[in-house]
């Protein structure tokens, strides 16, 4: 089997519970200062970019299941256009290996193609996905993760607030990484043949409560949650260092939260929660990196 996505946050767990289970696998990371650890788990390290079609294709070839994904942050400009295009990559690749299963981590929102900020680059992976014959794909859609509201403390530290520009009464499904590696893990090891989407929710909760709990978590109950401006919003992560281009993108996104386009089909469609790790359980984590 394959994992991209290095030892980030989804892929390490998801390589350990699959090296666990005894199989074999490669991890691409474009880190070369990775092998090392990579190899220590017990997987093969293939080191290169996934920006390189040749290197991608030698990769797939004699694996017969992926777990594919694309970096969150794909440059500081043409972000879409980036992630779009190592979309390609993955897609072409798997055509000339022939590769029998794919699970891509997608999102909540991919249904969309406008109003979901750099969701929309998943969108169009999804359409590339879709149109591969030999090869069976689990669009898997994960939630909000949790682990962003750790770009939160500082703005809880030094204004003593949280918020978005979305109000609090606005439902967010949430995901934490080690459910998405478990379920990813289950669809890798599942014998399907269709093309299915599926979602990875462990939480959804209004965005009121992400004040309520992780402020009692760090010793804040009164912490509120504010919603700002669109301008406002964008103004903030421009001044905590944020380039424009994915500031823009993260203002889009939280206004499709907003109006309800990224979770639109998680609601219509019914999709249940499936993830085991609640708001509460993620705030011990959030507590620890506070005080850290």
């Amino acid at each position: 089997m394959l994992i991209t996505g290095s030892l980030g946050n989804v892929a390490k767990p998801l390589a350990e519970e699959l090296i666990s289970k005894g199989h074999e696998l490669t991890i691409i990371s474009s880190n070369e200062s990775r092998r090392g650890e990579i190899e220590n788990l017990g997987a093969r390290a293939a080191i290169g970019s996934i920006t390189d079609p040749d290197f991608l294709i030698e990769t797939f070839r004699g694996n017969d299941a992926a777990f594919l994904m694309t970096p969150p942050n794909m440059g500081l400009e043409n972000i879409v256009t980036n992630t779009v295009n190592a979309g390609k990559n993955y897609t072409e690749a798997a055509r000339q290996t022939g590769i029998k299963k794919i699970v891509m981590l997608s999102s909540i929102g991919a249904d969309s193609p406008v109003e979901n900020g750099p969701i929309k680059g998943l969108h169009h992976i999804e359409k590339f996905y879709s149109e591969l014959v030999n090869t069976s794909v689990v669009f898997l859609r994960a939630g909000y993760f949790y682990l962003n509201f750790f770009n939160d403390i500082p703005l809880i530290k030094n204004a003593g607030i949280i918020g978005a520009n979305y109000p609090g009464n606005i439902n967010i499904p949430l995901a934490h990484p080690k459910d998405i590696a478990k379920a990813a893990a289950e669809e890798l090891l599942e014998d399907t043949k269709v093309h299915t989407i599926k979602y990875i929710v462990s939480d959804v909760r209004p965005a009121s409560d992400f004040a309520k709990v992780l402020g009692n978590a760090v010793e804040k109950p009164e912490l509120p949650w504010v919603e700002f401006k669109d301008e406002e919003a964008l103004n903030g992560m421009l001044q905590a260092g944020l380039p424009l281009e994915m500031a823009e993108l993260y203002v889009e996104m939280g206004r499709g939260l907003r109006t309800g386009i990224v979770q639109k089909d998680f609601i219509e469609n019914g999709a249940v929660v499936k993830g085991e790790t609640t708001l509460e359980g993620f705030s011990k984590e959030f507590k620890e990196v506070f005080h850290g």
